[in-house]
């Protein structure tokens, strides 16, 4: 009697299975791609609102901080006959005076550097420069500039301090609440945490728009951390539900992460057009008319109510299951790692261009577009490539390449000389990411294969856990990974620091593919099926159920 009782529960559950994992196709190709799309807007909008704000923020808050002067202004001053590399004041080849101060790029951490105007009558003492531009030492700290006239410099570290702060909001905010979206997508369906996410990027646009003070700007950043953690965490995880096969899936997914890339070259010049053209609310309030579409798109499309089989049992995370999975933590590991050296590289690398390549001042600005492009290009065309030749394999391909161009970077004797090698570096990490984040899907599903033998729910419950994990290993590298660089920078100088990490990237590559054959998500499905099939006492009845399913 209880062998027959545990065969028919284990049909129960094979037929369950199945009909969860033919539900995508049910449901039909448009609605897929319906969802894919919206993601992709999603998506896309959070970058376009992480970067539109990059070229508005010094000015504007050099407004606030004298309203009597509308932002900085050129200035000529009198020409020194040698460079100032151990301060951060810069002549350009105009003999035109500039203060450094740190802002955000297009790049995903948002950090970069911008020239401002040295508004002083004073005269500078002449400094020696360095002997050597690779063995010298990142000179990160400033003396401040006093002047004579009626307008008070900023100051470096008043302007890093309040940018910094209000650039930092967005990732702490969401490094807390990935872990709070990650535990709600286990009790409600992952379209509802992203409308939510698309409300608060709209929120954000508003109060961007109407602000007028620096906190009603920081608490604008804290909402879109919000959001960015709703649509980040579940975004991804809706979309890995409805593309079971890991192929297709494979290919959506990096086509889906090419968004950010995409949203941050969009972001700065249409904010820097419309701020200088219009003013500070005009980006931000089409901005939000874009957004508010978007909204209007998902209320119309998307299905908001609750599936039966997260009625039937209330879910629980398994966030213990994952984290205990070795694999799993390994691709964390890369993701962080190789996001580490992006935000590592974006805080320190202006500095150094100042102190020893002497670039203009436009090429500051741009030196960091052949990593988005490179990102664009590895996460749109490689996503298929990836699971075609190997996902694990690519990812060590691509963690060799983001180390070898991170060791080759300090080596450059000129500008030019850095674009091949910063193409390179946003090539392989969007590799890594078109390679893994849809590789941690397939080891959700072998992981807990066995957990849910004995439960009515499947693995989608936690794609929600997982992808939480992964947003909060990336929200944590922009977080601590600039302040770590920028204090070893002081120690070891930034060439050392750029081929230590770029070594940890070599090391690593190898270390993953030694985990992949040892933890082969397709043995762990195997496995599982076997014991499935052990315990209903009928395994050559339901070995054809499972060859239909494969086969689909």
């Amino acid at each position: 009697m209880s062998a027959k009782s545990t065969s028919g529960q284990a049909a129960a559950k094979l037929n369950a299975s199945a009909r969860r994992s033919s539900t995508p196709q049910s449901n039909g190709i448009e609605n897929r791609c319906l969802i894919a799309a919206i993601v992709y807007i999603a998506l896309l909008l959070d970058n376009v609102l992480l970067t539109v704000i990059v070229p508005i923020l010094p000015d504007y808050l050099a407004s606030l901080e004298k309203p009597a002067y509308e932002g900085y202004r050129l200035e000529e001053s009198a020409p020194s006959p040698t460079p100032m590399v151990h301060q951060l004041a810069y002549r350009n080849e105009g003999h035109t005076q500039f203060y450094m101060a740190k802002h955000p790029i297009p790049g995903k951490s948002m950090v970069n550097f911008t020239l401002l105007q040295l508004l002083t009558t004073t005269t500078m003492p002449n400094m020696p420069p360095p002997s050597n531009h690779l063995g010298g030492t990142n000179v990160t700290t400033t003396t401040k500039v006093d002047t004579n006239g009626n307008f008070n410099s900023l100051g470096l570290t008043h302007e890093n301090g309040s940018i910094g702060l209000l650039l930092a909001m967005k990732a702490l905010v969401q490094l807390i609440f990935n872990h709070i979206v990650g535990n709600m997508s286990s009790k409600c369906v992952y379209r509802l945490p992203i409308m939510v996410g698309t409300c608060f990027l709209l929120l954000s646009s508003l109060v961007f728009a109407v602000g007028e003070s620096y906190w009603m700007l920081l608490l604008a950043r804290a909402i879109q951390g919000v959001g960015s953690a709703c649509i980040g965490v579940c975004g991804m995880s809706l979309v890995a539900q409805h593309y079971p096969e890991e192929a297709r899936r494979s290919k959506v997914m990096g086509i889906i992460l090419g968004s950010i890339a995409l949203g941050v070259l969009l972001g700065y010049p249409f904010g820097s057009i419309l701020y200088d053209m219009v003013g500070k609310s005009a980006p931000f309030v089409i901005l939000a008319t874009v957004i508010f579409l978007s909204l209007g798109l998902q209320l119309l499309t998307m299905d908001l109510s609750v599936q039966p089989e997260v009625l039937v049992v209330e879910q629980k995370t398994k966030w213990r299951a994952l984290l205990e999975c070795k694999m799993i933590l390994a691709i964390v590991i890369a993701i962080w790692l190789s996001t580490s050296t992006m935000a590592i590289l974006e805080p320190c690398l202006p500095i150094w261009l100042i102190q020893y390549l002497h670039p203009n001042k436009w090429q500051l600005g741009t030196v960091f577009i052949p990593d988005s492009v490179g990102y664009f290009v590895g996460t749109n065309f490689f996503g298929s490539i990836a699971y075609r030749y190997g996902q694990l394999k690519v990812s060590c391909v691509s963690l060799l390449l983001v180390g070898f161009a991170s060791i080759l970077i300090p080596s450059a004797t000129t500008v030019a000389q850095l674009l091949l090698p910063h193409f390179a570096l946003g090539l392989g990490i969007g590799v890594i990411d078109a390679a893994l984040v849809p590789l941690l899907a397939t080891f959700v599903d072998a992981t807990l294969a066995q957990d849910e033998l004995g439960e009515t729910s499947s693995s989608t419950s936690s794609y929600g856990t997982v992808y939480a994990i992964q947003q909060t290993s990336v929200s944590l590298a922009y977080c601590l990974a600039p302040l770590i660089g920028g204090e070893l920078a002081q120690s070891f100088g930034f060439a050392w620091l750029m081929r230590i990490v770029g070594i940890f990237n070599i090391l690593y590559g190898p270390i993953l593919v030694y985990l992949y054959q040892k933890y082969d998500p397709k043995r762990l499905r195997e496995h599982q099926n076997d014991l499935l099939m052990q315990n209903s006492g009928r395994g050559s009845r339901y070995k054809q159920l499972y060859n239909s399913m494969d086969l689909e």
